[in-house]
């Protein structure tokens, strides 16, 4: 069996349209759907500053397919997580998509700037540039990011690092995770600090912060998804 990771710009829905508007919002998904015929409804976690992830839902909320989205927590933090209820006969599913070809695939799938993450598991028989010709033929762009045997993954190659940090975080969230890095911030009797990494920015100090925090929750978890899975 092979992991397949596959990076795709999902044309046509809602959270993938939405989220090129809204860059430094993230998306994941975090539950199974409910309901049957046409109303569905799941919950995600969205995250990013208080003030883009509010921008995002009022603009989410206009979209045809969604019938509802509403917040179940303060839209004050920079996580916050959303029941969304939306019309299935409006909705293009990549995830159904991914079933009717009897393919597994990885939940808690994150969207960032349009491009949604998945990670898909293969049998020897699966034909993955059938795959990606079936998801492009119904007008998305898809890219491989990896392909690797299942028997080879494992310790830090499970990791799969070039595209939490290159993809997965902004390039202000990079500058600031790097800066911390540099100063020694993670390092045991550390002494540098939050201010420290401001003032070699020329940042607030709270727009540091939540850069940096953005950023470790970010890589923390990816790194949490891979232990549940060697789990």
């Amino acid at each position: 069996m092979r992991e397949v990771t596959l990076q795709i710009r999902h044309r046509g829905e809602p959270e993938s349209d939405i989220s090129v508007r809204h860059p430094n919002v993230t998306l994941r998904s975090v539950s199974s759907m409910t309901g049957s015929a046409a109303e569905r409804k799941r919950i995600i976690e969205i995250s990013g500053p208080a003030g883009a992830i509010a921008e995002f839902l009022a603009d989410f909320r206009t979209a045809d397919p969604v019938i509802a989205a509403e917040p179940l927590s303060s839209l004050d933090n920079s996580r916050v997580f959303v029941a969304i209820t939306y019309d299935a006969y409006k909705w293009d599913s990549i995830s159904q998509r991914f079933t009717d070809m009897g393919i597994h695939y990885r939940t808690g799938t994150t969207i960032t700037a349009g491009w949604e993450r998945w990670t898909l598991y293969l049998e020897e028989e699966d034909d993955l540039n059938a795959i990606i010709d079936s998801l492009e033929r119904a007008g998305n762009d898809a890219n491989l990011v990896r392909d690797i045997s299942l028997d080879r993954v494992e310790g830090r190659d499970q990791l799969e690092f070039s595209r939490v940090i290159h993809d997965g975080l902004t390039a202000r969230q990079r500058e600031v995770l790097a800066t911390a890095i540099e100063l020694g911030y993670y390092k045991a009797g550390k002494d540098a600090s939050i201010e420290d990494i401001s003032e070699r920015l020329e940042l607030a100090s709270s727009t540091t912060w939540e850069h940096l925090v953005r950023a470790e929750g970010k890589i923390m978890a990816e790194v949490g998804d891979h232990l549940s899975v060697r789990d």
